[in-house]
């Protein structure tokens, strides 16, 4: 009753402090399309029940990340009232075979601040010189007769896990549950208090800690965890949050939007994590989307962080010796993720200020050898997976296979040197990650230097001193 009555003023307090926010607006669409071209359509606008979270003195997005950036233009004016970048689910699955022969849509939502008068929501995406160029817009009347502007009450209260002062001065991180019974409500409160302290205990989450709220909302199901169509076990769960994404078995989306969106509105939020009520190894993240990750399993802690990076900071993923879901192609472009790079200008790094002269570039590591040893253990992991073996099973292999590289680099004389190192974004050549070693890379516990600083920019960009 006490830890109710606190999170009830805790959400009180941070209604008050909206109160003088304008409205929270959102563009529901449709994306569709496959390998060789994409479409939009707009499906609702919606005025969502609580005001808007953010900081009104930071609305242009200056960050340069995602695939995407959506802009919001006042349509008499033309003066540009918001932006953010963004990545897609779409844009995963239109690099698998499947869109090389088939075409989906996909729900999509674009969140600003209620304008006053006609605006013009524009979606951008990169092009081949990595410039945002318009490919879509849509013309929205916040005064319209089809916008709509009443919701059902919320069906569950959101929970105040970390409350450190008025939401648009802070960043706010919702925690969602699924696949969580109405008798597991209490296990789904201790695991996203867990995370969240785990998160807050890994620089420089650490070191901003206070410019953070965290909440968390669960809707109950009738049965425990999240689908895995692989194995034959489906579960119905209000976010159809399930593992086997694009073929891929450790990897855990939802791709229905709107009940995640429609859910998520009751509780003041920027970026989301969708807990999963499962113990096998999984999860997910998608920039300005969501992330995931499987509570109960042994590496819940790194799944949390590590997939809150690529959500949070469009972070790239370092590794490239496990299989994936989708191709990344031939060509070596350079990445607009800050901690990859194709290296066409070693004396242009992007992240150079971080690296001593006289360091070499590429930066010798152990290469060969991390390769041979990878391809043991992908072997290794491949046949666990294919016998579903115990989790248990799985973990150990996990553990292993960290102490087996975190052994090879730690003699190493570039451990911890900042540089160029062959092997990153999925591909053994042509890209290069910042460190050795690196939560983004491997199951280590520190993010590197490069991805720290990028993590930092996007708290400024949502929190205010």
């Amino acid at each position: 009753m006490i830890r109710y009555l606190t999170s009830l003023l805790a959400l009180c307090a941070a209604s008050a402090a909206l109160a003088a926010q304008p409205a929270t607006m959102r563009l529901d669409y449709l994306h569709s399309g496959n390998a060789s071209e994409e479409h939009y359509a707009v499906e609702r606008v919606v005025v969502e029940p609580l005001p808007w979270p953010g900081n009104m003195a930071q609305t242009i997005d200056s960050t340069n990340r995602g695939n995407n950036l959506v802009e919001v233009v006042d349509a008499k004016s033309g003066k540009l009232l918001y932006s953010r970048g963004f990545s897609t689910v779409f844009a995963e699955w239109r690099s698998t075979e499947e869109a090389g022969h088939a075409s989906r849509g996909f729900q999509e939502s674009v969140r600003f601040p209620r304008p006053e008068q006609p605006v013009k929501v524009r979606i951008l995406k990169r092009d081949d010189g990595n410039r945002f160029v318009p490919v879509w817009s849509a013309d929205v009347d916040p005064n319209a007769m089809d916008v709509v502007r009443k919701q059902p009450p919320a069906p569950v209260r959101p929970i105040g896990i970390r409350v450190n002062g008025p939401s648009p001065d802070k960043v706010d991180l919702l925690i969602v549950g699924d696949g969580y019974t109405q008798a597991e409500m209490t296990k789904f409160e201790a695991a996203a208090r867990r995370l969240a302290d785990h998160l807050f205990a890994t620089s420089p989450f650490k070191e901003r800690a206070k410019d953070f709220n965290v909440w968390a909302i669960a809707l109950p199901t009738t049965e425990s965890g999240v689908s895995r169509p692989s194995t034959g076990a489906y579960r119905e769960s209000p976010l159809g949050t399930r593992y086997d994404i694009f073929g891929s078995e450790r990897y855990v989306l939802t791709t229905d939007n709107r009940a995640l969106r429609e859910l998520a509105q009751y509780a003041p939020y920027e970026f989301i994590e969708i807990l999963v009520n499962n113990e096998t190894y999984g999860g997910g993240g998608i920039f300005g989307q969501f992330s995931t990750a499987a509570a109960d399993n042994d590496w819940a802690n790194y799944l949390f962080v590590h997939e809150f990076g690529h959500h949070f900071a469009g972070l790239a993923d370092e590794y490239y010796t496990s299989p994936v879901a989708y191709a990344t192609g031939g060509e070596r472009r350079e990445p607009w993720e800050p901690n990859a790079t194709a290296l066409h200008d070693p004396a242009n790094l992007k992240w150079k200020k971080f690296v001593k002269e006289g360091t070499p570039l590429p930066t010798p590591w152990p290469k060969q050898a991390y390769e041979t040893a990878a391809r043991a253990y992908q072997k290794e992991r491949a046949a666990l997976r294919a016998a579903n073996r115990p989790e248990s099973e799985m973990s150990a292999l996990f553990k292993k296979d960290l102490a087996s590289s975190t052994a090879l680099f730690t003699p190493d004389p570039h451990r911890h040197t900042v540089g160029a190192f062959e092997g990153a974004n999925y591909e053994a050549t042509g890209y290069y990650r910042p460190e050795m070693q690196c939560i983004m890379f491997d199951r280590s516990e520190q993010f590197c230097a490069v991805c720290a600083e990028a993590i930092s920019a996007i708290i400024d960009l949502y929190s205010r001193p």
